[in-house]
């Protein structure tokens, strides 16, 4: 074994030199490549390095880029080395030949995301996990100005709160409750439309402010609540990759589509936050908790395929943790990696994260650590 992995080692450092013994450029990276309109800063980064959140150490003795995380389509990527043999990624800016000057042809647009904002921006724009004392402080809906239980586009709605004339605000409902065992972190809240302020309430002289409904995703009842919306404001799209300085160990407890397995590209929800230090743009590793075994006088089998009376053994066991000795008869397995995730929204005890990678469908459940 100790050879087999001598040899993956050896025939890695002759293929491309290491970066103080962590960062290695894979033997299949392009030397060059133009970056498209479409591309994520994740997707490049892939392309040379198995360990993309390490993106940075690949600039690090790069002159032209102030900020590695700001590469633009139309920017021609070239791997070459610096004075030492490090592997180095540089723009490889096109010059073009016109008599009688040359002119150099520079990168327009905006920034590549690093991961694809077309999934990610219903949750940075709208999507919010709302504690109860938030929930408490909100303006509600109180009817509107036709007689009927659900609204639609074009209708006022009544809101009790001071609103801001002139501004756009989502209309939100209470949705699920995010739980970590028997403990609720905060809920879901579900954009039911968005509108604009006509006129400003006065809440202490008993008015109302009105607010116009301009988009209607499902309709809007009594008792859905407002909460402002920046129009035009510039969104994250690139987030500092990295991996967190302290360990962790929590669990994805929710996900975007619902459904119980989802693949790469799919958001999910975490019992982890600020508090345990992480922040927008760190990146985790997702375990899968191996099958429990049971050992008896028939041998080993899997929990699930065991008697009521092993099965029972096997919860008793648990309760006593799960540390396996010799004399072990409920065998806990290790944990095994299937992808990794990035942060890209961070509440307290809470985040929103995007599966990056997966070598098997993940799971409501599964483990994440560094």
């Amino acid at each position: 074994m100790k050879s087999q992995i001598a040899a993956l080692f050896i025939a890695a450092v002759a293929a491309f030199p290491v970066i103080a013994d962590t960062l290695t450029v894979k033997a299949d990276a392009p030397k060059r490549y133009v970056v498209k309109k479409g591309d994520t800063l994740w997707d490049i980064s892939s392309l040379y390095l198995r360990s993309p959140w390490k993106w940075p150490e690949l600039w690090q003795n790069n002159p032209q880029i102030d900020n590695p995380h700001l590469i633009f389509p139309g920017d021609i990527l070239a791997l070459g080395y610096d004075e030492n043999g490090n592997p180095v990624l540089r723009i490889d800016k096109g010059v073009r030949k016109l008599s009688p000057q040359v002119r150099i042809i520079t990168a327009k647009g905006e920034a590549i995301p690093t991961l694809p904002l077309s999934v990610l921006e219903p949750y940075l724009i709208f999507d919010q996990a709302l504690s109860k004392d938030d929930l408490d402080d909100v303006p509600i809906v109180l009817g509107s100005n036709k007689n009927f239980k659900l609204s639609i586009a074009g209708h006022l709605l009544y809101v009790k709160g001071d609103l801001l004339q002139g501004g756009t605000y989502g209309i939100y409902r209470k949705g699920k409750p995010y739980q970590d065992g028997f403990s609720t972190l905060a809920y879901e809240t579900k954009l039911m439309g968005t509108g604009r302020v006509v006129k400003a309430g006065d809440i202490q002289d008993g008015l109302p402010s009105t607010l116009r409904v301009d988009d209607v995703k499902q309709e809007i009842k009594a008792g859905d609540f407002v909460m402002p919306i920046a129009q035009g404001q510039d969104h994250k799209a690139a987030f500092q990759m990295s991996k967190p300085s302290q360990a962790v160990d929590g669990k994805i407890i929710a996900s975007g589509n619902r459904h119980t397995e989802f693949g790469a590209m799919s958001v999910v929800v975490l019992n982890l936050g600020s508090s345990q230090k992480l922040v927008e743009g760190s990146v985790l590793n997702i375990l899968r908790q191996s099958p429990t075994v049971i050992e008896n006088e028939d041998g080993p089998r899997y929990l699930e395929d065991s008697s009521s009376l092993d099965k029972l053994i096997g919860d008793i066991g648990s309760l006593f943790g799960e540390d396996n000795s010799e004399d072990s008869t409920v065998w806990h397995m290790p944990s095994e990696k299937v992808g990794e995730l990035m942060l890209f929204k961070v509440y307290d005890n809470i985040s929103y994260a995007m599966v990056t990678k997966t070598s098997h469908p993940i799971r409501v459940g599964d483990s994440v650590t560094n």
